[in-house]
């Protein structure tokens, strides 16, 4: 199983930007998908996350009211909608779904390589 994120770049304070993150592989179903990141010199944070029965979500504070993810089921992906973007967003973003394989009864947690966001004037 693959995660591979897209959409990341540099953009001013502010702006917008939409991150992308595809799973593919031998995937039976997928639960929760979520979206972390990590700046330079700090731990990794979760972001937000949505979950696979209910499709709930779950933001946290620093991004409440400017971010959205969702999720496409039919194309196992989950992406990031990131609005009024600041200077300390600035962080390498992850994804992470939790993935039952073919023939698996238990989830497994994949990273993706992570994707670059640069909130920069």
């Amino acid at each position: 199983v693959q995660l591979v994120e897209s959409g990341g770049g540099l953009v001013q304070p502010g702006g917008s930007l939409r991150l992308s993150c595809a799973a593919s592989g031998s995937i039976g179903s997928i639960g929760d998908m979520a979206w972390s990141r990590q700046a330079p010199g700090k731990q990794r944070e979760l972001v937000a996350e949505v979950t696979g029965f209910s499709g709930s979500t779950n933001y946290a504070d620093s991004v409440k009211g400017r971010f959205a993810i969702s999720r496409d089921n039919a194309k196992n992906t989950v992406s990031l909608e990131m609005n009024s973007l600041k200077p300390e967003d600035t962080a390498v973003y992850y994804c992470n779904a939790d993935v039952r394989e073919w023939g698996e009864i238990r989830f497994t947690k994949y990273w993706g390589q992570g994707t670059q966001v640069t909130v920069s004037s």
